[in-house]
């Protein structure tokens, strides 16, 4: 197990590309089981959850071969198989494997899956979702086994925007005799990348980017190339690390449709100092971070929501960027109970927090950081934590770091890049 040493208070400079987007590259893995053509993925961000799912997709037989920034897959040979419970525990994203295998063999048996322990995180909707064109689920606690004798479009009106209940609807509908309509559906880019994905295959898939999608099934699919859109959580995670290290950091290749209420909320209610240039976005080295408050001087909210409001993946930087700011703001997480968990830490770090409940904080700003021994408790979490110790006076040693690298590839070469003093150590 690896650690982070971080030397923390020194300015951050100079330019970043953020990788393919983390939550489109899984749902596109489990989508290749739907085909038995060759497809390739571009911009594949190689991280810790990408490779779980290709060992999972290995395991059923799909060809994964490595390229320059991308993976060629072929499912042609894959079969139906039972997988290992450790292995398919490793991430929440495993569970995206129900659709495509319920499309392609008719059945799946999938272990609880796992993922980042920010809460309970439940799977009703896939379940219902699936029952929906035809499946029959069984659980014993263990795990879930489904089948379907033929998948039949439905009118579907899912009972959360869940984004891989979505997703797996999509995939499963795709291949199911008639029409499926998904209402109160998720459209995150990465519903959309899936989407469009399924699309260049062959599918017939309308209203992408809305709330209401419509998916015509068809008899079979066939090879296609596709390039992942930018991880738009990591060019906000790179947004806070500009405006807390009093550097100019200079983001590239962005979509900036994806950064419309991310940088809202952190220009318009923290005062970060950015502006677009293109498909770059620069946070410039004076800041003066500053809690913008509301009409009659009322303490502000941040809170999360489904798209295309704030995401709640970054929802932890943005109470770390909050610490540097003058002023109050309440802090409001919505959808996982424990989230907000990991402001001890920060609070150890010297941080002026109330952690109301689970699901508020309020934070009053500016707070002086100080360096700490701190342990990653989830990828965002993590990531969080990472900006604080550079922001902070002193030493860190942050634990756990395979959390951070789940979601972020190659995290220490970007920062070490734009100047940080930052060691990765490898634990005998």
């Amino acid at each position: 197990m690896d650690k982070f040493v971080i030397e923390g208070g020194y300015p951050l400079n100079g330019d970043v590309t953020p990788a393919g987007n983390k939550n489109a590259a899984l749902p596109l893995l489990a989508a290749v089981l739907l085909t038995e053509g060759e497809v390739v993925l571009h911009n594949i961000p190689y991280i810790g959850d990408v490779g779980t799912m290709c060992q999972l997709l290995g395991e059923l037989g799909v060809s994964v071969q490595k390229e320059d920034g991308a993976l060629r897959l072929c499912a042609r040979k894959a079969d139906f198989a039972r997988f290992r419970a450790e292995l398919f525990q490793q991430i929440r994203g495993s569970m995206l494997l129900a659709g495509p295998m319920l499309g392609r063999f008719g059945q799946a048996v999938l272990p609880l899956p796992g993922g980042d322990r920010i809460g309970r995180r439940r799977v009703d909707t896939h379940l219902l979702a699936l029952e929906s064109l035809g499946t029959r689920v069984e659980f014993n606690t263990r795990d879930f086994t489904m089948k379907a004798d033929a998948l039949r479009g439905a009118d579907i009106l899912l009972d959360e925007m869940s984004v891989t209940g979505t997703e797996n609807a999509v995939m499963a509908a795709t291949l199911a005799k008639g029409t499926t309509i998904i209402r109160n559906a998720a459209s995150e880019p990465h519903v959309q990348d899936l989407c469009n994905f399924l699309n260049r295959l062959g599918a017939q898939i309308e209203g992408i980017g809305s709330n209401t999608i419509t998916i015509h099934g068809v008899d079979r699919l066939g090879d296609g190339e596709f390039t992942i859109s930018p991880d738009y959580l990591e060019v906000g995670s790179f947004l806070g690390l500009g405006a807390v290290t009093r550097g100019e950091i200079r983001i590239h290749g962005i979509v900036r449709e994806h950064m419309r209420m991310i940088n809202w909320v952190f220009a318009e209610r923290l005062n970060v100092d950015l502006r677009m240039e293109g498909d770059t976005l620069i946070v410039a080295d004076e800041q003066d971070l500053c809690i913008q408050e509301d009409i009659g001087g009322a303490v502000p909210k941040i809170d999360d929501a489904p798209w295309p409001q704030f995401p709640a993946d970054l929802m932890s930087i943005a109470l770390v960027v909050a610490t540097q700011a003058r002023g109050t703001v309440l802090m409001h997480e919505k959808m996982f109970e424990s989230r907000l968990y990991f402001v001890d830490k920060l609070i150890g770090m010297g941080a002026k927090i109330i952690l109301c409940d689970p699901h508020r904080a309020v934070i009053v700003g500016p707070s002086p950081l100080y360096g700490q021994e701190l342990s990653s408790p989830d990828i965002r979490a993590g990531m969080a934590l990472l900006i604080a110790a550079l922001a902070a006076k002193g030493s860190s040693v942050i634990g756990n770091v395979g959390q951070i690298d789940r979601g972020y590839q190659n995290i220490d070469r970007k920062l070490q890049a734009l100047g940080a003093r930052l060691e990765r150590v490898t634990l005998a």
